[in-house]
């Protein structure tokens, strides 16, 4: 999965369409807050993504927009306003987080903590 796929998920594909692909970000050292938002954010929008293209096994969660979409939004403006980085940068940052998750098959893991940050958050 891309960052074009999940920012299409959210409709954001604005932040991830690009000439060529960007060279890698350096991982600044983030807060737990931060590194959480990230990751329930890259869950949204993986989670999100299954849900829009039919995929079973993101049906066993509640549906994730437009919720999940306003906490990716926000989430990721917070990231940047707390770490000084640009929107792509936060974007490669997303897009990795992503990645891991697939990668590590650790999505539905880290769900009910995320879907708990989420009603917390108030969106």
């Amino acid at each position: 999965m891309n960052m074009i796929l999940i920012a299409a998920a959210f409709g954001l594909a604005p932040i991830a369409i690009q000439a060529s692909p960007p060279a890698p970000v350096p991982a600044p050292e983030l807060s737990q807050e931060n590194a959480a938002l990230l990751r329930c954010s890259a869950a949204f929008a993986l989670v999100s993504f299954g849900q829009a293209s039919g995929q079973e096994a993101s049906f066993k969660w509640p549906s994730i927009d437009p919720r999940g979409r306003e906490f990716f939004v926000r989430a990721l403006a917070r990231v940047m306003d707390d770490t000084g980085l640009d929107r792509e940068a936060v974007a490669q940052l997303a897009q990795a987080e992503a990645q891991r998750l697939l990668d590590q098959q650790q999505v539905d893991a880290v769900m009910p903590a995320c879907l708990l940050m989420l009603d917390g958050s108030g969106i």
